[in-house]
């Protein structure tokens, strides 16, 4: 046996695997905090519009450890965990920061993603529609946390990694912010080329299985993509 193979082995579990159990642990206590706001939430938004109009549903569906849904109006939110631990390259902005210059293991995170479908896609069974990510939540050892997102509304106030840790008031702001851009996030028409064509096979089956995507990114860009010219 090589002692000096396996003291280099001992030292990367200590210094790196030990911290990416403890980074897991994190995530997933901020994850079952967000889900837990989040179905009350839904409870409290449920309630409230009952008053306005029963017609639109509000539902919170906690699908796995890792999973969990809010159906706003006709959005559907998925918020999913990944189980892995994630490292940024040399080049990401929070590589830069005092922060994690003082200790580079604090860059290591956990990921929390939220993206927006169509709450028909999944009613219907339309395979082909498209979702789009929201935003990414990633969190550290530590607890401090910043949100990634093409939509300046959903990072403001969460974008400070190294003074902001995830509380329970973070988390419901995010989570309010969300919605709210996915509420203005409309269904813009698909451009007419297109849809122009469709085979006879196509149009006999079923509408809710029809090969044709349906999905908020078809024709529509963020304010933030115009400015910078992101097709």
């Amino acid at each position: 046996m090589d002692q000096n193979l396996q003291d280099q082995i001992i030292k990367v579990i200590k210094e790196k695997s030990s911290v990416k159990q403890d980074i897991f642990q994190e995530t997933r206590a901020a994850f079952c905090m967000l889900k837990d706001i989040a179905k009350t939430e839904a409870d409290n938004l449920k309630r409230a519009v009952l008053a306005i109009d029963k017609r639109v549903a509000i539902e919170f569906n906690d699908r796995s450890e890792f999973m969990f849904e809010l159906k706003v109006a006709g959005d559907l939110l998925v918020f999913q965990m990944h189980t892995n631990i994630f490292e940024f390259d040399g080049g990401h902005y929070i590589k830069k920061s005092p922060y994690v210059l003082h200790n580079e293991m604090r860059s290591f995170c956990g990921l929390i993603s939220v993206y927006n479908f169509l709450a028909d896609s999944f009613k219907y069974y339309r395979v082909n529609d498209v979702g789009y990510l929201m935003g990414r939540i990633f969190v550290n050892k530590e607890t401090h946390y910043f949100v990634e997102s093409k939509n300046r509304k959903i990072t403001i106030g969460h974008n400070d990694f190294g003074n902001e840790k995830f509380t329970a008031e973070k988390a419901l702001n995010l989570l309010q912010t969300i919605i709210l851009a996915t509420l203005e996030f409309d269904l813009y028409t698909p451009p007419y080329e297109t849809q122009k064509e469709i085979t006879v096979s196509e149009i006999n089956e079923s509408t809710s299985n029809i090969n044709i995507q349906t999905g908020k990114r078809l024709g529509f860009k963020f304010q933030f993509e115009d400015e910078k010219g992101i097709k």
